[in-house]
């Protein structure tokens, strides 16, 4: 391990490494658990009051355009993000989705679905997949990021579509910096901002920086992930509000909840136990959760182990025993993506293998490979020994929360559906 010592929160999982930054106090307790307990000490009928108010400046009395918008995939928070805004806060929002182009029946199927049951519009951006494939390999290559893309497109599209269309309200589900890290406070109510998503979403880089960057990108492959002039925000008024600022954020629960009353589906992955997150994408769980573990030591299932553990479904000796059993799976379904870019999977390894980060990998004295480091770090910082595994009251918590056991093809065929209307 190379530099500042790795440390562990005593209470879940995360280290003082964190991506997003991370406080550990004088009793070793991070600042993400530290605000996680305001979720049983806020009043949360006051702060959906709060809500409330702040809907009411944007609630049209007109029915010649839309109240906001509502950024949605066919995976992640969608569902409850639009049952607070149909059915809690009554408003007419306008859906608008990044078409990923990595996408998987499955999440075809939920976003079609989502569509019928809100009874509500979308819009939805296709990207000339050609300035896409160059930006993906261009990203992949110098910031070991296959995301860029769709992070930035995600972020910024109905950013661009609130000042098209003068809807100055777009509300978002869940901060990733408040959930994760414990960034700000409930009660500070930030907002979505140009720098949040500069400096955490898009890691530093912005539309026009890949210009300078990659000499293979060109001014017509980035000129839509701009993000609007702020003459132009401030004319319109935009502003983006996050839910869970004001709505106990709990997305297994709410997850539950979406499967019985609208009929969301979730599929298993092979590396994390959580079947609702990302069920979108062929991509975010395969090669994305493995290019997140080289470059930062942790993976998806330690963000699910470490929420599990907050709102007290498991214990953090469990935690460790779930990232011990998927961390290291192989990602599924390279293959697609090999056959994406047009390169062999050796070929595609090797480019990977540039972004590991010495602070958690070790070369293999015998083989030369890299050995992951981190998981034995974390256990000699946990509570339980090699030979524990999961007590019988964590294994009743996990077989209680109902995890599906669905497929990303849903009986279709394998591959990236670039555009699909849904299938039933």
């Amino acid at each position: 391990m190379n530099g500042e010592k790795l440390i562990f929160c005593n209470r879940c999982l995360y280290s003082n490494y964190h991506p997003l930054g991370i406080i550990l106090d004088d009793e070793g307790v991070c600042s993400g658990c530290r605000i996680h307990e305001e979720k049983d000490s806020l009043d949360w009928d006051y702060r959906l009051r709060l809500l409330e108010k702040i809907i009411e400046d944007y609630r049209l009395k007109a029915s010649d355009n839309y109240d906001c918008i509502v950024p949605v995939t066919g995976a992640q928070d969608s569902y409850f993000t639009m049952h607070v805004v149909k059915n809690i806060l009554n408003l007419n929002p306008l859906m608008v989705s990044y078409n990923k182009y990595f996408n998987t029946p499955l999440g075809i199927r939920n976003l079609a679905n989502l569509r019928l049951k809100f009874d509500s519009d979308l819009l939805i951006q296709n990207i000339n997949p050609n300035s896409v494939l160059r930006i993906t390999r261009t990203a992949l290559r110098e910031l070991g990021s296959l995301y860029w893309p769709i992070l930035a497109g995600q972020s910024v599209f109905p950013v661009q579509i609130a000042v098209k269309k003068k809807i100055p309200l777009i509300i978002w589900g869940a901060h990733q910096g408040i959930e994760q890290v414990g960034m700000f406070s409930h009660e500070s109510e930030v907002e979505m901002t140009r720098r949040y998503r500069k400096d955490h979403d898009l890691m530093g880089v912005e539309a026009d920086d890949l210009l300078s960057l990659f000499d293979s990108v060109k001014e017509e492959d980035i000129w839509q992930y701009r993000y609007p002039e702020n003459d132009k925000l401030s004319e319109v008024g935009v502003r983006g509000i996050y839910l869970s600022n004001y709505i106990r954020w709990d997305p297994l629960k709410q997850h539950r909840e979406m499967v019985e009353t609208y009929s969301y589906e979730g599929a298993q992955f092979n590396r994390t136990f959580d079947t609702y997150d990302f069920t979108d994408c062929y991509n975010y769980m395969g090669l994305h959760d493995l290019l997140k573990l080289h470059k930062h030591g942790f993976s998806k299932v330690t963000d699910h182990a470490c929420r599990e553990i907050r709102h007290g479904r498991i214990s953090r000796g469990a935690a460790c025993e779930l990232v011990k059993k998927y961390e290291l799976n192989p990602p599924q379904n390279l293959d697609l993506f090999c056959d994406y870019l047009g390169v062999p999977e050796a070929s595609l390894h090797y480019m990977i293998d540039f972004h590991r980060n010495s602070r958690f990998w070790q070369p293999d004295d015998l083989g030369g490979d890299a050995n992951f480091a981190g998981m034995s770090l974390l256990r000699s910082n946990s509570i339980i020994s090699d030979s524990d595994g999961l007590a019988d009251k964590d294994r009743q918590e996990l077989a209680a929360a109902n995890y599906v056991k669905g497929t990303l093809e849903r009986n279709q065929q394998r591959g990236y559906v670039t555009f699909g209307k849904g299938w039933p």
